[in-house]
């Protein structure tokens, strides 16, 4: 089984999207398997983060910004921006597909794991995931 979900950022940052896939392992019939998530986008990423304490999330992105800074001399790819090789930078440094196994219908995440996008642009709108079961 093959979904694809849209996931709506607001900026740069960690986007908490584990409910939109919960109902869909829930709803599919399947017990138990693996799901997949890849993310159709090459500025952004994927990842199992924690849930629970904002200040984790905010950390890792600060940490990040620090590591992967704009405005770097270095980059020739800026035709979108100057967070548009950083972006490539931190997307290559992350995930673009990440896997969870799921049993009686359940994620089998920890009690604080979430699913997250992790947008690298400072972009507004939504970005396209597709779930394989």
């Amino acid at each position: 089984m093959i979904q694809e979900l849209t996931v709506h950022v607001t900026g740069q940052g960690l986007h908490a999207f584990t409910s939109q896939v919960r109902p869909v392992i829930a709803e599919s019939g399947v017990d138990e398997g693996l799901c997949t998530l890849f993310i159709q986008h090459t500025s952004a990423s994927l990842l199992i983060q924690e849930n629970y304490d904002d200040s984790a999330r905010i950390d890792l992105e600060n940490w990040m910004n620090r590591l992967v800074p704009e405005h770097d001399s270095l980059y020739t790819h800026t035709l979108e921006g100057a967070d548009d090789m950083p972006a490539h930078i931190k997307s290559a440094l992350t995930a673009t597909q990440i896997s969870i196994p799921f049993q009686r219908g359940e994620l089998m995440l920890g009690t604080w794991q979430g699913i997250f996008l992790w947008e690298h642009r400072h972009h507004h709108g939504s970005r396209r995931v597709i779930l394989h079961i």
